[in-house]
């Protein structure tokens, strides 16, 4: 699952869930965004930073942060309020940060070299080894919040990557 900061034409910021970054640009190419403030399909992906949790078996929890906040409304139904919303800022990151998220990146570069890519089988894979009925090894894939959710429920430990993942199919 990846989280993205999106803003629209207007200059309104909001946040989307996707399973991968093919599935944000096959929705955004498709025309399915708009801004929940005001409508417009005109919807890009803003600068961020990743989110990262501290520990990848809590994305139970940061799922269901996720949920609780999207039930809150402000003023009108499914709008912040006022006091709500935060100004982004187009500052550069601190130093601090850049070599952080640089170290990150790396350790997740090297972690993908060791790991194999399962794709959409992830969920089906990390199961199979996780009752041994095939040789555990590292993988990486794609799964939907729900699956990742039962996985973790059976006891089975799986972690978000920081950065998004392009399928070996897909890289240049």
């Amino acid at each position: 699952m990846i989280v993205f900061d999106l803003s629209c034409d207007a200059g309104h910021h909001f946040e989307g869930w996707f399973g991968s970054s093919a599935d944000f640009a096959s929705q955004q190419e498709r025309g399915l965004l708009t801004c929940p403030q005001c409508g417009s399909a005109e919807v890009i992906k803003a600068p961020m930073a990743p989110a990262v949790p501290k520990k990848g078996n809590q994305l139970a929890d940061i799922v269901a942060r996720g949920r609780e906040d999207a039930g809150k409304s402000g003023p009108e139904e499914g709008l912040p309020a006022a006091s709500d919303v935060q100004p982004v800022s187009n500052a550069p990151m601190p130093p601090e940060v850049q070599q952080a998220l640089e170290k990150l990146a790396e350790a997740q570069a090297k972690a993908l070299k060791r790991s194999k890519w399962v794709g959409n089988k992830f969920a089906d894979d990390a199961r199979a080894m996780h009752y041994g009925e095939r040789d555990a090894e590292p993988i990486h894939g794609e799964t939907s919040v729900e699956e990742a959710e039962r996985l973790l429920e059976e006891g089975i430990e799986i972690a978000p990557l920081p950065f998004p993942v392009s399928p070996p199919e897909e890289l240049n």
